[in-house]
């Protein structure tokens, strides 16, 4: 008994001290079980990392066969633009540089290369792009650079081009320059950093620049300023190449990357003597493809996280930039010109004051021999001699598919000085000579075709804006006639006493854009109170018309493609001799617009819509398709003569009726069917071409958001 009272008695008393000790026990547990996660994690770590390709060179132990090592750097591409053959020649000793470390290299003329096609793949090639690219005269790049520079501008400031365009490509940039022209000193080294960096390619280090001022160069002449550059490119190369993927050094900021530490000093000691304009702008550098760092060089963010980061704070860019042109355009016009502010950020020439023109992407396709747009298809008009104008970049509507995003001023009255005919003509032709003679020497440009556009031959009044609103209108379109240009002019319907006093044109649009009162109100955002009236009357204005006259339909999904009766209805009231049914095209977020890809509709499914309204519309067939363009075109059955359709014009018939008509007065009319010609088979609907040339050669880009523009 007395043993059994001494054995409860130990281990009541061992009891008694767990209990009172049971804090110290506890904590010994969780730490024990802290330890085991640390250790279970930091063990699967390293099996991840031993297990992941291209690793084998850090870990050192040599087991990775080579094929499961990943390829970092594929090659390097360097491009020069050069005047004298210095860049040309730095070129040659890097790629020297570079084959040292066995890798692949290539070196390119900027002149004899086509960045619209080439660049595009380098998102994916795994390749490096060095840029060499010096400063000409008045801060222009060289000749041989020129168009390549010219696209690159284009490119990262048209809301067509996505802005995630060469996401993926990466890429560095040396200048050359001479600081005795302090204005323009390295400006085109800059412009095509900024540039590249606009359309989210990632900078492996921060831009360098060589200067041919030897009292200003940092290493005393240019030679050392690249040679001292080419050495840290070489390391970083090689870094690159071991899989390293660390951004360059410095503090990135607002779209401006700015070495740390003394070469930022040396940097601003250098470049102490430029304008105050470029100090802020240009001079500084900038950095990887976001816009905006989310904090210091110490903050951590998860990888994972960096593009919603960055989505957002692109997003909240565009907004700012959108209301800040609103804000303008609305409340500043009487004090500041708003056409020149709308020109300035769509990269329109501007003509005086309220006119414009641009280069659509189909004269540039159609000079490389690529193929033209939907009205060489359905008209025969040559899209390499097409000149896209307006006299009026001003409208009254804001609808909600609008290409430009509504940076252009809207109103219900000519408000602004009027510029003479003449002069916006003179202005327009010799804007669009220049752009067109920039692609000289461009890669793929045909000769002929390049002869062949300096001569303007059609005129498309459709770039933007409502060109019926210039009061001047009649006399312009009289001066494109008697220059023997065509005459395509497109109007939003809201203006029926201009429709009805307009002298004829080749061709008449009017923008069918809904079929009903309120679907009207929502898609198209009208400024008059009275638009539908305005809408209507302008559609029996167009019966009037004795010239081609055409409904422009645009099909937005889930706004408007349901209302086939309705459409009936109208076209019953302005009995067009055409109607083009084309699918809505997005051109990217806006604040201005709820518009998602969502809304654009398959070719198959506007081919479907077609086919149900032909089926309304007894005295309507389906003509031609433009299947790269999303459009079918709906003819009235006076243009299928003897069971062929005779869509296309001939030019030089309506030119001899259009001068008939102004010598006589006006007393000598003519009709649309008096300047038609034969449709060809391939532009016909269910041709196996789909409505693109066979003259031409269809180019399929690859890798490549898709490009959304034309008129």
């Amino acid at each position: 008994l007395d043993v059994s009272m001494d054995t409860w008695s130990y281990f009541h008393t061992c009891l008694v001290s767990v209990w009172l000790h049971r804090f110290y026990i506890y904590s010994a547990v969780a730490f024990g079980i802290s330890l085991w996660i640390v250790i279970q994690f930091a063990t699967t770590r390293t099996k991840r990392k031993v297990g992941e390709p291209g690793t084998a060179d850090k870990l050192g132990n040599g087991c990775a066969p080579p094929q499961a090592q990943e390829v970092h750097v594929a090659g390097v591409k360097i491009f020069y633009g050069s005047q004298t053959g210095t860049a040309k020649r730095f070129a040659k000793a890097l790629a020297e540089a570079v084959t040292s470390l066995n890798l692949p290299v290539e070196v390119m003329n900027m002149g004899a290369y086509d960045p619209e096609d080439g660049l595009s793949e380098e998102t994916s090639s795994r390749n490096i792009c060095v840029f060499l690219v010096a400063t000409y005269s008045e801060g222009q790049p060289p000749e041989s650079a020129a168009w390549f520079c010219k696209w690159l501008e284009e490119a990262a400031n048209d809301f067509r081009v996505g802005k995630s365009f060469l996401q993926g490509l990466r890429y560095a940039v040396f200048g050359l320059g001479n600081s005795a022209y302090v204005d323009h000193y390295n400006t085109v080294g800059r412009k095509m950093d900024r540039w590249l960096w606009m359309l989210s390619a990632s900078r492996i280090m921060t831009r360098a620049e060589g200067d041919c001022n030897v009292a200003q160069s940092k290493h005393g002449s240019i030679e050392a300023d690249f040679e001292a550059w080419k050495g840290k490119f070489l390391t970083r190369l090689q870094a690159l190449c071991k899989g390293e993927k660390k951004p360059c050094s410095g503090k990135c900021k607002k779209g401006k990357c700015k070495s740390s530490g003394k070469q930022s000093k040396e940097s601003s000691d250098h470049e102490h003597g430029t304008s105050e304009h470029e100090n802020t702008e240009a001079e500084e550098l900038f950095e990887t493809s976001s816009e905006e760092e989310a904090g210091g060089t110490d903050s951590v963010i998860d990888v994972e996280d960096l593009g919603d980061i960055m989505g957002h704070m692109k997003k909240a860019k565009v907004l700012l930039l959108e209301g800040l042109v609103y804000f303008v355009c609305q409340f500043l016009q009487p004090e500041l010109n708003c056409l020149m502010i709308f020109a300035l950020f769509s990269g329109y020439k501007l003509i005086g004051s309220h006119s414009g023109v641009k280069l659509c992407r189909w004269t540039k396709s159609m000079l490389r021999g690529r193929g033209g747009c939907y009205k060489h298809t359905f008209y025969g008009i040559e899209s390499h001699r097409c000149m896209e104008a307006t006299p009026s970049l001003a409208c009254a509507n804001k609808c909600v598919f609008c290409w430009r995003h509504h940076t252009n001023p809207v109103g219900t009255e000519w408000r602004w000085k009027m510029d003479q005919p003449e002069v916006i003509l003179q202005e327009a032709i010799e804007n669009h000579q220049n752009m067109i003679k920039q692609f000289k020497g461009v890669s793929g440009v045909k000769a002929a075709r390049l002869e062949e556009a300096l001569r303007v031959k059609h005129c498309a009044l459709s770039l933007v804006g409502e060109p019926i609103m210039y009061p001047q209108i009649n006399r312009f379109v009289r001066l494109l006639h008697q220059h023997g240009i065509s005459t395509f002019l497109v109007t939003n319907a809201q203006f029926p006493d201009e429709i009805r006093r307009l002298e004829p044109v080749t061709q008449l649009y009017v923008s069918v854009d809904a079929s009903t009162q309120e679907s009207l109100r929502r898609i198209d955002r009208p400024l008059f109170k009275d638009f539908w009236q305005r809408f209507l009357d302008s559609l029996k204005a167009l019966a009037e018309k004795q010239q081609r006259t055409v409904y422009r339909l645009t099909l937005v999904k889930a706004w408007n493609v349901d209302e086939l009766k309705a459409y009936a209805d109208l076209i019953s009231l302005g009995k067009p001799d055409f109607i083009e049914v084309k699918g809505v095209t997005y051109c990217g977020e806006s604040s201005a617009s709820s518009l998602t890809m969502a809304n654009v509709p398959w070719h198959g499914e506007v081919v479907s819509f077609v086919q149900e309204l032909a089926r309304l519309l007894p005295d309507y067939g389906i003509a031609c398709e433009h299947e790269h363009s999303n459009c079918v075109l709906m003819a009235h059955s006076k243009f299928q003569v003897e069971g062929e359709w005779r869509t296309w014009i001939d030019y030089g018939r309506f030119q001899e009726l259009v001068r008939e008509h102004e010598r006589s007065g006006g007393a000598r009319t003519f009709t649309a069917a008096e300047y038609t010609a034969r449709t060809p088979p391939w532009a016909l609907f269910g041709a196996r071409e789909r409505g693109f040339d066979p003259l031409d050669v269809r180019f399929q880009r690859k890798n490549k958001a898709r490009d959304v523009s034309g008129c």
